[in-house]
């Protein structure tokens, strides 16, 4: 039985594809139009999916879409209604839009699904938001019972949940309603920072580790009245999101001292200090709705979902804080990964089909579950291009790029099946030494063009992992922040401008080191990803490092690569040195003169 799953038309648009509740594949639509979080119906991920489960006429069985739209369409009349007059252009902006496409998913669904040539009716469902967060949550997740939290922006009217997963069933016990949202607090100070909402939350959070939380008392006095049992209430009279274009207004500018800082403009002291003050605020809500969510369910195990979810920093806390035994959480956490609940919902709600589950391994493949791209695909590339390469020996391929991450080299790393979610794990990777004292700033400006302050992640062999980290347990996602292990920590002068705390080098490992001496960690493990693991493995071998830098393979702006033609552009787009894709490596100096025919720069640089 085949089932497909859509997400689609707010941002992150993405398909995930079931066959007999075994995901086969899934991918976001950014990866093939080009435009990051592409929020429009997912045809080039549809026809993926159908194409990577041999999906043809006659064997789709079902389609799930991740929300109720008519729900979600109520929900914005009757939200503009209570505040009419105000909104006017607000809703003259977002109605039309409803009606000409949002309204008409059954159909946009019929008539896609006609151009992949599955011509027969099919029949459609519409699970909930934020079920389908849970269900993205808690069925592929190790355990058999779980606690399950889930925290985003809205869905329909749900901003938060607390619910639980048993067996083949999840149950939503609590929810809070919009416009009481987490997730829409986050982008709020996102956007009064300077950076895009539903994109940049990424930064606030790598910005807070800089800053002090000195606006927490001016958050809980005048923004969030927060309830011992995580609720909350949000006081309007601060946001812009209910009645205007702009998530805050004059009275939250004039809160915190003056306005939103313009994109591209300077960061300054107050940046930095309201995005630690909203941190603090965001890790205490979720601690109180996860020890609500313990106590009202008695699970020693939680699962979340939702873009707050993305949070490694709150995660970590919740490891090594919380109530829970252990977590669990959807590496495809936002709306993207609502693709695949959706569909798991209709596999294990509709259909009754049960689920196993070991209590150790999750059933999500590494989120290696993106297009791949064989050797002679590849090398036909090249050839037809002229473009200059080597081919390396199985046997010699791991131990060449571990010698030249040694040397100081960066290096585009493209092989195997591209992951799903926002985070790249290896196979669309830019990889580069942890060592190097150099590394952090060297890629930030000449590889990535994007700000000088946000940190790097490493990835690092499973079994060195608490070597390195304070932290006990594999974090195969990168969904978890934890502190550098104190010995290998250095004394470094606070009291510096961010400037130069930016260049302190904070341990033996710092290109991966925050401010804060803490990492966004990947461990890798053989049998996920070998390819990648022999990699790290041969760089330990040479310098008794088993760690590496692991970036996504893009630069500011772009989505991640998802083919050779994207990995090579962005190769010679930025002062990479080499460029491996699959066997193949290319050298920088080796490569025909790069031409572009537009400003690039200008056009990524400015999101």
């Amino acid at each position: 039985m085949n089932i497909l799953g859509i997400s689609a038309f707010y941002h992150d648009s993405a398909a995930a594809i079931l066959r007999d509740g075994e995901v086969i594949a899934a991918a976001q639509e950014e990866r093939f139009t080009r435009i990051k979080q592409d929020h429009n119906f997912p045809i080039n991920a549809v026809r993926y999916c159908l194409a990577e489960a041999d999906v043809g006429p006659g064997q789709l069985h079902a389609v799930a879409f991740y929300d109720k739209p008519i729900m979600k369409f109520s929900r914005i009349l009757e939200t503009y209604l209570s505040v009419a007059p105000k909104g006017l252009q607000s809703f003259m902006m977002a109605i039309p839009l409803w009606m000409r496409e949002k309204l008409w998913i059954p159909m946009e669904i019929e008539q896609s699904l006609e151009t992949c040539g599955i011509h027969e009716r099919v029949p459609v469902y519409f699970p909930e938001h934020h079920q389908s967060h849970a269900a993205s949550a808690f069925f592929p997740s190790p355990f058999k019972s779980a606690a399950i939290l889930t925290l985003d922006g809205v869905g329909e009217w749900a901003t938060s949940t607390l619910g639980r997963g048993v067996g083949n069933k999840v149950e939503i016990l609590k929810d809070l309603h919009f416009p009481h949202s987490l997730g829409l607090l986050y982008s709020a100070f996102t956007y009064f920072t300077g950076f895009k909402v539903n994109s940049g939350e990424y930064k606030l959070m790598g910005l807070a580790p800089y800053g002090e939380p000195k606006y927490t008392k001016e958050i809980y006095e005048h923004l969030v009245d927060l309830k011992e049992d995580g609720s909350f209430r949000l006081n309007q009279d601060y946001f812009g999101y209910i009645d205007g274009l702009t998530m805050t207004n004059d009275r939250f500018a004039e809160l915190f001292g003056g306005p939103a800082r313009k994109s591209e403009s300077e960061i300054t002291q107050r940046e930095m200090d309201l995005a630690s003050s909203v941190q603090v605020v965001t890790e205490e809500i979720v601690m109180r709705m996860a020890r609500t969510v313990h106590k009202e369910t008695g699970e020693k195990y939680c699962c979340l979902a939702g873009g707050v979810a993305l949070n490694c920093v709150a995660n970590g806390r919740l490891l090594r804080e919380g109530p829970f035994e252990d977590i669990w959480i959807q590496p495809a956490a936002g709306d993207a990964g609502g693709a695949l609940g959706a569909a798991l919902m209709v596999w294990h709600h509709v259909e009754d089909k049960p689920r196993e589950a070991d209590g150790k391994n999750d059933s999500m493949k590494g989120a290696y579950l993106g297009p791949s791209f064989e050797a002679d695909e590849i090398k036909a590339f090249l050839d037809a291009r002229g473009y200059a390469y080597t081919c390396m020996k199985d046997e010699e391929r791991a131990d060449t790029i571990a010698r030249l991450i040694e040397e100081e080299n960066v290096i585009g790393h493209f092989n195997g099946r591209m992951e799903f979610g926002p985070r790249a794990l290896g196979n669309r990777s830019i990889i580069g030494d942890a060592r190097s004292p150099k590394m952090q700033s060297i890629m930030n400006l000449k590889i990535k063009y994007r700000e000088s302050f946000r940190p790097f992640a490493p990835s690092c062999l499973e079994e060195a992992v608490s070597d390195l980290f304070e932290l006990d347990r594999p974090s195969p996602y990168m969904l978890l922040v934890a502190p550098v292990k104190k010995e290998r920590c250095s004394n470094v002068d606070e009291d510096v401008s961010i400037r130069d705390r930016i260049h302190q080098i904070r341990s033996d490992i710092p290109a991966i080191t925050h401010v804060d001496f803490s990492a966004r960690v990947q461990s890798v493990n053989p049998d996920t990803n070998k390819a990648y693991y022999d990699i790290i493995k041969a760089f330990e071998k040479r310098t008794g490092y088993g760690i590496i830098i692991n970036t996504s393979f893009n630069v500011r702006g772009e989505p991640i690569i998802c083919t050779p033609e994207d990995a090579y552009r962005c190769f010679m787009r930025t002062e990479m040195d080499y460029l491996v894709l699959g066997p193949y490596l290319l050298y920088k100096k080796d490569q025909p003169n790069w031409e572009e025919k537009s400003d690039w720069r200008e056009e990524f640089v400015l999101d």
